[in-house]
């Protein structure tokens, strides 16, 4: 019997099917274009290859000739023989469909009175020919690049809605603009509070751009706006000795509320770290005044010693805390005490800003919707560096580098979606709730739920499979495959597809996604 059939070939498939399900599940397809056509097709292509292979565009469409390791999805999408160029076609097509694309996804994930997280990365840039990419802070290291930056606008569940990229030298304030321009305008909104970081939501920014936009805010003052807070009169430590945080008014910030927060492990840390960094700097230092007084070519010239000592002082960033002298010969340095118990004052001290009223929001939530910015966060590190590996960038076009990121944020919005359906076999929390309730308080560090460290300590989850991480989940389907097989009876008899039975932990898996793989 099994001299009568022949497989011919057996391409994985079984991850392909539960991320092309679960985006055609949660209605992106449509998103995309509500008719279909062959750079609708190409573009679904490339977001689920973008999650099970991150590559270059010729990468990927290799990944879907005959016999690669993405054939299956060609042919679930019945797409005829293509190279890069088409995909390169299609992604022009992508950015002409942008701003209707985030338009249905707002629509389905923002309304009046939603909270709006906001937040700004960059990433660096292969290549000098883009006109987006510039000279600009790196937060990845790669301050010898060019850079662009993009900014990522969220639901407060963190699930991504819009995303938008700017020139490498843009301040992140600058980016705020466009965005309230887009919610107002594209999307219709008239009410919803933007959450940014004290960095994006600025004094300046919310007195320019938010209050005559008339929207809402959540942001959180500055180190020199918290010592003023600090220093009036009416503030008293007493306001921490029940509760780890308390809301006050300031005559520096009418008609706002501030919700003053006190993290004593926040203010261990920092205090820990301050010492360690002016120890550091210490011995630096130390080395260019032991320089100036060796009796061998001793270092010699104000000028000369200062440049040196410049190159030092603010390498750990606590230059401000040092007190140097330079003479032609000569070199010394002390700690500025006086200034740096002036900073420790103020360790483990943070304030939350808003002007959202107190019946719409309580102290506590405006504490837990400004921290809600970390989902935020937690986007840029899957899109940069944990699943969807943004970069490396070759695209020389701004349209290019708009579509390629635009990719990637629709790319994440699936594997959010995903990540939401698979918690019981991740280890993610699936019960946020409970986390809150074992936290205490929403200042104390966030904790996990106890089934969380149940899979955490055990490895298994409460169904008794092995506990995954999203990557390996993935990796696990890739065994369910499509054998193509040959019937050797007849030479004429047709080639037809039989799909490897799933174990038990691959049918929990597909169960869970609502996906079912044909018969």
């Amino acid at each position: 019997m099994a001299d009568s059939f022949e497989v011919i070939r057996s391409p994985p498939f079984g991850h392909v099917a539960a991320v092309l399900g679960s985006l055609r599940r949660i209605g992106l397809e449509v998103d995309l274009a509500p008719e279909r056509c062959e750079q609708r097709d190409l573009v679904v292509a490339m977001i689920v290859a973008r999650i099970l292979e991150p590559a270059s565009k010729l990468a990927t469409a290799r990944g879907l000739d005959e016999g690669a390791s993405l054939r299956c999805l060609q042919e679930e999408l019945a797409l005829p023989a293509f190279s890069e160029s088409e995909l390169y076609e299609a992604m022009d097509w992508l950015y002409q469909q942008k701003d209707d694309i985030e338009q249905r996804l707002a629509c389905r994930h923002l309304h009046e009175g939603s909270l709006v997280l906001y937040d700004v990365t960059s990433t660096y840039f292969e290549g000098s020919h883009c006109p987006l990419a510039r000279r600009g802070y790196s937060r990845d290291g790669k301050s010898d690049k060019l850079q662009i930056v993009f900014g990522l606008l969220c639901n407060r569940a963190g699930c991504p809605i819009a995303v938008e990229v700017f020139e490498g030298n843009t301040a992140d304030p600058q980016t705020l603009r466009s965005q309230i321009e887009k919610v107002r305008q594209r999307f219709a909104l008239k009410k919803v509070v933007f959450v940014g970081d004290r960095g994006m939501l600025t004094s300046a920014r919310i007195d320019e751009e938010l209050k005559p936009a008339g929207l809402d805010w959540i942001s959180a003052l500055r180190t020199t706006e918290i010592r003023q807070v600090v220093a009036a009169p009416g503030f008293q430590y007493s306001l921490f000795d029940d509760r780890d945080f308390a809301e006050i008014q300031s005559p520096e910030f009418p008609d706002e509320r501030l919700v003053v927060c006190r993290n004593p492990l926040l203010a261990k840390d920092r205090a820990r770290t301050r010492e360690e960094l002016l120890q550091a700097t210490e011995g630096a230092l130390a080395a260019i005044e032991k320089a100036t007084r060796r009796a061998k070519n001793p270092l010699r010239g104000q000028d000369r010693i200062a440049l040196r000592a410049g190159k030092v002082i603010n390498r750990h960033k606590v230059g401000k805390h040092f007190v140097l002298e330079f003479g032609e010969t000569t070199f010394s340095f002390r700690r500025d005490q006086e200034r740096i118990t002036q900073e420790a004052a103020l360790d483990g001290l943070y304030v939350i800003r808003t002007n959202v009223p107190k019946p719409e929001l309580t102290a506590e939530e405006t504490v837990r919707a400004y921290k809600g910015l970390s989902a935020v966060e937690r986007a840029f590190r899957s899109c940069k560096t944990v699943d969807l590996h943004v970069r490396p960038i070759y695209h020389r076009l701004p349209d290019r580098v708009q579509a390629h990121i635009f990719l990637c944020m629709l790319a994440y919005y699936v594997e959010w979606h995903m990540r939401e359906k698979l918690a019981p076999l991740l280890f993610d929390d699936e019960e946020p709730e409970e986390a809150q309730k074992q936290r205490g308080s929403v200042v104390q560090p966030a904790q996990r739920s106890p089934g969380a460290l149940r899979k955490a300590s055990t490895r298994q989850t409460a169904e008794g499979f092995p506990v995954q991480s999203f990557q390996t989940l993935l990796k696990n389907l890739m065994t369910i495959v499509k054998n193509r097989v040959q019937p050797k009876l007849s030479p004429n008899s047709p080639a037809f597809d039989a799909v490897t039975r799933p174990s038990a932990l691959q049918q929990r898996t597909l169960s869970l996604l609502e996906v079912t793989l044909p018969v």
